[in-house]
């Protein structure tokens, strides 16, 4: 989905376009579309503010929409004091936020985000990066894929759910469709347990079962 990979059946689509038919059609893409790898590089040597500006740019983000932005993004991720800083300096859960920031800069209407909730990112950060995505889609529209192997952030901000083995989707449909079709009435977890996880849940009871005298 984000373009870096070809599809090896099939073809991923955003907003109607195929992903890698044509230069022209790529670049109509990337001006609506923004995509975080889990691990992504970061110019070290740059400041934070430096780093923002240039991916603001990037996206033809207007001077003074993008200074307006920049600064309430540096607070909320309380990046302030650091905004001037390299960005080698800053520690894990910091790069992980100047990351999150980039993306958001861009104003993007379509976010794929590879497990933005992971890598150090503080109590605070966490929270942030939920309300902030939810009134994203709520309140501007905008459409955000993600990835998370923590059931607890997917069930709790997810419209509809995409359950992936072994790179075969099992299941896709909201959290009431998901307990439906598997039956269960708890949470994200459990029905995970039930379509995913059926063996380690049993070795878990052959691991506490005693043997016979």
């Amino acid at each position: 989905m984000g373009g870096v990979l070809q599809p090896q059946h099939g073809y991923a689509a955003i907003a109607g376009t195929r992903r890698c038919q044509s230069v022209d059609e790529e670049l109509a893409i990337r001006r609506l579309t923004v995509y975080l790898p889990d691990h992504p590089w970061l110019p070290g040597e740059r400041t934070g503010r430096e780093f923002l500006l240039a991916v603001g740019r990037l996206y033809d983000v207007v001077d003074d929409r993008l200074f307006d932005h920049l600064d309430r993004l540096l607070s909320l991720f309380d990046l302030s004091d650091k905004s001037e800083s390299p960005i080698r300096s800053y520690s894990n859960g910091q790069q992980k936020k100047i990351a999150l920031c980039s993306a958001l800069i861009t104003e993007a209407p379509v976010l794929l985000l590879d497990e933005p909730f992971s890598s150090g990112l503080d109590p605070a950060g966490l929270l942030a990066l939920k309300r902030v995505l939810r009134r994203r889609v709520s309140e501007q529209k905008a459409t955000v894929v993600l990835t998370s192997p923590v059931p607890e952030i997917v069930e709790e901000i997810a419209d509809r759910i995409i359950i992936l083995r072994d790179g075969v989707v099992v299941a896709f449909d909201t959290l009431s469709g998901l307990r439906q079709m598997t039956g269960q009435s708890g949470s994200l977890g459990s029905i995970l347990e039930r379509l995913l996880y059926p063996e380690t849940v049993q070795k878990i009871a052959d691991y506490f079962e005693e043997p016979s005298p």
